[in-house]
């Protein structure tokens, strides 16, 4: 669908600048802009690099562990179901972290983790839910291929990522010449917060009502 989106898009410039005699515009800010990209992946890419080995650092030094059992009440708030899964939790405050940190692609990797994990309780709970007498447990419920509570909340938690810093951001604003890039920090905290909580509230309804079902 993107690829259609895009490709229309480029198609739809390409087409207008030749119906109205500015081809040679086009192919400028083709050129301009490929350039710019490059750039700024260029300089995204050092500012990763740099926050994704702090944030190893960080791991292999304990802190996140620490940090794991310091929001261990929240965690148990958000994911009940994940009592004991300390592996699970491990990755999900890492990514928890990462996003305060407004580091959304140091967080991938932690992410896609902090997933697999969430996948493999699924499909434990599963199996268990196949041998237990009356074919019911607290985790999957249609089979391993639906997603969990545990996947759902995470998911929704990640996408509305509650940042602290937004380093991304300040990091773009820096790129564009922006004569105050933190001047995003307060309006980030306040928009990002607002959809962490709708997001919450969200996961604690839905829940509630499967829990119903």
């Amino acid at each position: 669908m993107m690829n259609w989106l895009w490709g229309g898009m480029i198609l739809i410039g390409v087409v207008y600048g030749a119906l109205t005699g500015n081809l040679s515009g086009v192919t400028e800010g083709v050129v301009n802009s490929s350039r710019e990209a490059v750039t700024l992946c260029i300089s995204m890419a050092g500012i990763t690099a740099l926050w994704t080995g702090i944030m190893k650092i960080a791991e292999r030094a304990g802190l996140v562990e620490k940090l794991a059992r310091g929001i261990g009440p929240l965690l148990r708030f958000l994911f009940p179901e994940l009592e004991g899964e300390e592996k699970a939790k491990h990755y999900i405050s890492l990514n928890f972290l990462s996003n305060f940190l407004g580091l959304n692609w140091a967080s991938t990797s932690s992410g896609l983790m902090a997933f697999q994990e969430l996948d493999r309780i699924n499909r434990k709970e599963y199996e268990k839910q196949k041998k237990s007498p009356d074919g019911r447990t607290s985790g999957a419920i249609n089979g391993p291929e639906t997603a969990s509570r545990a996947m759902c909340t995470f998911l929704i938690i990640n996408v509305s990522s509650l940042q602290l810093i937004p380093m991304n951001m300040i990091a773009y604003r820096a790129q564009y010449g922006s004569p105050q890039p933190a001047a995003i920090v307060g309006p980030a905290i306040l928009v990002t917060g607002i959809n962490t909580v709708v997001a919450v509230a969200f996961c604690k309804v839905m829940n509630h009502r499967r829990r119903r079902v």
